[in-house]
């Protein structure tokens, strides 16, 4: 499973028993506090029985199932059929019980109507109380081991740091218009679309090279000052919130960004992240403008000390020379710890990514 996983959960069996399998072939997943993992057949023959249940918590090297490699585990699986449905006949006796039992709920249900009219008392004081909805309109469903992971590792966020988020604004015009006059040379060379989260990461690099307290971590009473940018890319999938990480980032040019956010945001709906990908990480940016946020204040990936919202791109009317003129904006937003960080080296973090953001030119100056 790796080296920081013990343990999981037996999510799901993919096969059944009779069912034939080959080596190496997926036979059920094991879901662990950050991926979900195939439990691969070791051999090729016949599943002839689980050994254990799907919920079940297994660790390295637990026996989960039993696979013979002959065609005689068909013929263990088709007694047990029968069994189970010789097993299946004795039921039917239970609905006569059942049918002599419906009368006493009659009886019951009388005297329920009985009460309220005796006192007349509780009725004023149910009609002031709000009027709780039937248990049975609720479902309760068990938590993920990934959502667990997540709820923990976010909470012990808030416990530990001292949050504190600064907000500034973002003129999308020139990224917009660069994007589209490129769009299809790019393409063409690079076989990727250019997107705008290529420009945000370029602008936090540059940042975070202005910045380095952003980039460091508080480690007991030290401070460790990281001379590289990793990158963690928030990435919301129907298990969760996964956060895969973009090494070096420093060294990448536009078209890699993009290929590799591409690469690891399809990894992550399809469930086939590997842990080292997602290992690390010594920053991170949120991207809730996909969804349709207008503004949120992020929380910190540990052990990271500060994380970048974005939002969506609205058009409102801005001061340009004097005149009011309509502007693609976007609020951006960095959550920051702020037993690390002062508000004078946030800030100017943020406003570093303004000024990229909205020349890109900066960069290639690097001014």
């Amino acid at each position: 499973m790796g080296e920081s996983i013990t343990d999981g959960t037996l999510a799901t069996f993919l096969k059944k028993p009779g069912d034939r399998v080959e080596v190496d072939e997926p036979i059920a997943q094991v879901e662990t506090d950050k991926v979900t993992i195939d439990v691969n057949s070791p051999e090729a023959g016949v599943i002839q029985e689980f050994v254990a249940k799907e919920g079940d918590t297994v660790e390295p090297g637990t026996k989960i199932a039993v696979i013979s490699k002959s065609a005689e585990g068909v013929t263990h699986v088709a007694p047990s059929d029968e069994k189970s449905s010789e097993k299946a006949a004795p039921p039917p006796p239970p609905p006569s019980v059942e049918k002599k039992e419906k009368p006493k709920p009659k009886v019951e249900t009388t005297s329920v109507i009985e009460k309220p009219k005796e006192t007349s008392s509780p009725p004023k004081l149910s009609a002031t109380e709000p009027q709780l909805p039937p248990k049975d309109r609720e479902r309760r469903v068990p938590m993920t081991r990934l959502r667990k992971r997540v709820a923990t590792r976010l909470k012990d966020s808030q416990n530990t740091f001292a949050l504190l988020t600064t907000f500034n604004e973002v003129d999308m015009t020139n990224l917009m218009k660069l994007r589209s006059d490129y769009k299809d040379a790019f393409v063409e060379k690079h076989g990727v679309k250019l997107g705008l989260m290529s420009g945000f990461v370029k602008a936090a690099v540059s940042a975070l090279q202005n910045q380095p307290i952003v980039n460091a971590v508080i480690d007991s009473d030290d401070i460790i000052y990281r001379d590289y940018v990793d990158i963690s890319i928030a990435v919301g999938t129907p298990k969760g919130l996964v956060v895969p990480v973009l090494r070096d980032a420093g060294r990448m040019n536009f078209a890699e960004v993009e290929k590799e956010i591409n690469t690891l945001a399809k990894k992550a709906t399809d469930g086939t992240i590997s842990i080292d990908e997602m290992a690390g990480g010594t920053f991170t940016i949120s991207n809730g403008g996909v969804y349709g946020s207008l503004l949120s204040t992020p929380i910190i990936n540990p052990p990271q000390s500060a994380i970048l919202g974005m939002h969506s791109i609205v058009s409102r009317p801005m001061v340009v020379g004097g005149n009011i003129v309509p502007r693609p904006m976007m609020y951006i937003a960095l959550t920051y710890d702020h037993r690390l960080i002062d508000g004078r080296e946030a800030v100017f973090f943020l406003r570093r990514i303004k000024d990229v953001v909205e020349d890109p030119r900066r960069l290639l100056l690097d001014i």
